[in-house]
């Protein structure tokens, strides 16, 4: 009887969790779909050549989906950054190993949507996209530069998306611009892909692996690095959910942990004791002089 009510137990469990589950798989899915469809698509439509266009498309196309979604799944979408999220205990293994099948088949399906909308021509022109070692360039100066640029944007993750100490309204914002700016500082040399799940979707699509090993083993580094860096490092001895005085205060941002709330209790301190002073001081009382007549009588 207890282990029919035990198995009962556990499939309700299984049946309210695989809702949950298929929101985040959905939310996963659509990130690098409209990363590829938007910055593959930017890069047909310049034929490659216009790098502030496609740094801009790549970057929108991730910042607004982390403001729109960010909320559900925490918006990874990208493999590196779920294994950075994993490294640093952020995220359960059943969860990540979700994640990376969804955004990996996001991208694929964002590039195969770009399939159906230009012609083979204006694809094969770019490759559809898919990322290639920059001219006088080596593979080591590739996978370098991946590294250092997802160190980047893993680093900004952690800062503005993780890190209760600062607000999450500019999150998508601040993640989106991150991406453009590492695409326009790296792109010449490696693609600035950040994201294997944008240079999975291309390149199965071409069946183009030239050098495909850089767009995985380059963000992966570069993000467990970061993450390890900020979660065991930075955020060490930081409680998760303190309360708002501890943290950062804009007037004084390089004040430690506890000094702003000091801060606030003595000025408190001081008003309470100002009221009372003011409230037991009596004011002398003057009383207004008497009016006398022609003869000096007083009136």
């Amino acid at each position: 009887m207890a282990t029919a009510r035990g198995g009962a137990r556990a499939r309700s469990a299984s049946t309210q969790r695989d809702p949950e589950y298929l929101k985040l798989a959905i939310v996963e899915f659509l990130g690098p779909f409209v990363l590829v469809f938007a910055g593959v698509g930017s890069v047909i439509q310049t034929g490659g050549e216009n790098l502030v266009a496609i740094a801009l498309a790549h970057g929108l196309a991730i910042g607004l989906l982390v403001a729109a979604t960010g909320h559900i799944s925490g918006g990874a979408f990208n493999p590196a950054v779920t294994l950075g999220l994993l490294i640093a205990r952020r995220l359960p293994l059943d969860r990540a190993i979700l994640y990376v099948v969804a955004q990996l088949a996001g991208g694929l399906a964002g590039a195969g949507a770009l399939t159906l909308v230009y012609r083979d021509i204006e694809r094969n022109r770019v490759d559809l996209g898919v990322p290639v070692v920059g001219l006088n360039h080596t593979a080591g100066n590739a996978l370098v530069m991946e590294i250092v640029l997802t160190f980047f944007l893993m680093l900004v993750i952690f800062g503005v998306a993780i890190d209760h100490r600062t607000g999450r309204a500019i999150s998508g914002l601040a993640i989106g611009l991150t991406i453009s700016l590492d695409i326009l500082a790296g792109g010449a040399v490696s693609g600035a892909v950040m994201n294997p799940a944008r240079a999975f979707g291309p390149a199965l699509v071409q069946q183009s692996f030239a050098d495909h090993w850089i767009w995985w083993l380059g963000p992966a580094v570069g993000a467990v690095i970061a993450a390890v860096l900020y979660n065991d490092v930075l955020l060490a001895n930081v409680a998760a959910g303190s309360s708002p005085q501890d943290r950062i205060d804009p007037e004084h941002p390089r004040a430690a942990r506890g000094d702003r709330a000091d801060r606030v209790d003595r000025a408190d301190r001081a008003d309470r004791a100002d009221r009372a002073e003011a409230e037991t001081t009596q004011l002398p009382v003057v009383n207004p002089p008497r009016r006398t007549d022609r003869r000096g009588r007083r009136r």
